[in-house]
């Protein structure tokens, strides 16, 4: 079984968790929310995929609701968003550098995590992924729109990769610091070029309106 250093993974949470609470909470303020809307979204798009990550692989309670660091971060950044939200509003391009690394650091985070409780290959890649978008899709279904997950430039799929990467990684006996590294640093160049270059998914071909 994969030892797991904790030191690291709490390094990758709090990234994740702090990035996604900043996109959560400009979601809420977009819909004009209070501050306890605010909170409540950027704690969901925070925390959410860790949670769900924790209850698959039996890891309870889950950190997101018991670890005080994670918690009061996704608050910190809630609050930051309500406080200076025109001037995170202002600068929503670095929003979306951080939101890819968010992305990078939960996929990969979360497949460490998976690998770290023993589970299998294929489920360590699943989780990974569901750890890295299950926030942002709690979020969206608690702000009433489709998820940004499902409409986006390509999103679980640099998910996926960096999260099968690693596992591969893994099964071969690779498992590093600077591998960790790489696959984070694979998700998040994925995702940017995604967004640069405006590459989605493949969608199905119209053939008429369906009555």
């Amino acid at each position: 079984m994969l030892t797991l250093d904790t030191d690291l993974q709490l390094a990758l949470d709090l990234v994740g968790v702090f990035v996604f609470a900043l996109t959560g909470g400009l979601v809420a303020v977009k819909k004009r929310l209070d501050l306890f809307g605010v909170l409540v979204l950027a704690a969901a798009a925070a925390l959410g995929g860790g949670v769900l990550r924790d209850l698959l692989i039996g890891d309870t309670p889950p950190v997101g609701i018991s670890d005080w660091r994670l918690l009061g971060t996704a608050v910190l950044a809630g609050l930051v968003t309500f406080v200076f939200h025109p001037g995170v509003e202002r600068i929503s391009k670095v929003v979306r550098v951080l939101d890819a690394a968010g992305l990078a650091t939960f996929a990969i985070g979360g497949s460490l995590k998976a690998l770290g409780a023993g589970v299998s290959p294929l489920a360590a890649v699943v989780i990974g992924c569901i750890t890295a978008v299950g926030g942002g899709m709690v979020r969206d279904v608690l702000a009433g729109q489709v998820p940004e997950v499902l409409r986006r430039e390509m999103y679980a799929l640099p998910a996926l990769l960096g999260s099968t990467v690693l596992v591969a990684a893994h099964q071969a006996d690779r498992m590093s610091v600077a591998a960790i590294w790489a696959c984070v640093g694979l998700v998040f160049v994925i995702r940017m070029v995604a967004v640069v270059l405006d590459v989605h998914a493949p969608k199905p071909l119209r053939t008429g309106e369906l009555t």
